[in-house]
């Protein structure tokens, strides 16, 4: 199943997941995972749930144990490797190598190695919310109605940002009724509120001393695509970052996959045009039908 752009109503984040085969006669089939962020963690379901029974490796390029990551590892097809992120691809061999000296042979190769931050976190960054994909909207949304209920009004938004990212967080924060202003100034800063009723973050300072005072502050700064692994391998990749693929998940060699924020298509991080699972969902159709 092909992707398509999605539509308004999916774009703030309603899931739609496309689905997957109910058995599978994929026993033996090896699929290895590179990366175990939100887009891995919603494929390796999908694959479950299309009761695929071949092996999934998940190498975890994470720093962090997510519940729910845990929860997969308890999958008995599943293996999780804990903090031994994929370092190395040998596409002609099929052979994942990580930075400790594993090898991983594959039949089906997906990389979910997602995106980072381009410039340093901004200080007080981790108290206010945040947009970098399409999975953003659905938790602004609930942020958004919470603080409404709290001020009993409309609450007026601070976004700092620029680019792609921060024109979709401006529409989630006027379609949830927030009046925004948006600022491309990079700030200083983010001010914790003092008021116990109020949201974590209201207030961003900049350089020069000068600030902006709001309801809520929503930072969505320009990321890029985690691509080094790919690029090594001879990956295509876009000039602006990202592992280029087709509409059915496919990249440049055979036998690799990518999904999530480490993929671009047509020129743009994937996670900006569809959301994890709906990502997920269509590539492990693609993932059994090529089993």
């Amino acid at each position: 199943m092909k992707f398509r752009p999605l539509s308004g109503r999916q774009r703030k984040g309603q899931h739609m997941s496309a689905p997957a085969p109910s058995t599978s006669t994929t026993s033996g089939t090896r699929i290895v995972i590179a990366g175990a962020g939100p887009a891995a963690q919603a494929l390796v379901s999908q694959l479950d749930r299309a009761r695929f029974t071949g092996s999934i490796t998940v190498l975890s390029n994470r720093d962090d144990t997510p519940e729910a990551l845990l929860e997969l590892a308890m999958l008995p097809q599943v293996s999780v490797r804990f903090g031994q992120p994929a370092s190395h691809i040998d596409a002609a061999n099929r052979t994942v190598a990580t930075a400790d000296g594993m090898e991983f042979a594959y039949d089906q190769l997906v990389i979910a190695t997602g995106s980072a931050p381009v410039a340093a976190p901004v200080k007080g960054a981790a108290q206010c919310l945040s947009y970098s994909t399409i999975d953003d909207a659905a938790r602004i949304g609930e942020a958004v109605s919470a603080v409404a209920r709290e001020l009993g009004r409309r609450p007026l938004g601070i976004l700092v940002g620029t680019g792609a990212a921060a024109g979709q967080a401006e529409a989630v924060l006027r379609a949830r009724g927030v009046r925004p202003i948006r600022t491309t100034a990079r700030p200083a800063a983010v001010v914790p509120s003092l008021s116990a009723g109020a949201p974590a973050a209201s207030a961003v300072i900049f350089e020069d001393g000068s600030s902006m005072n709001g309801d809520l502050v929503v930072l969505a700064e320009e990321r890029v695509s985690r691509d080094g692994l790919a690029a090594s391998a001879g990956l295509r990749t876009a000039a602006n970052g990202g592992i280029v693929i087709s509409d059915d998940f496919r990249t440049s060699v055979p036998g690799i996959w990518a999904i999530g924020d480490a993929a671009a298509f047509d020129g743009v991080r994937l996670g900006l045009l569809v959301a994890a699972a709906s990502a997920a969902g269509a590539c492990a159709t693609q993932l059994l039908t090529a089993a």
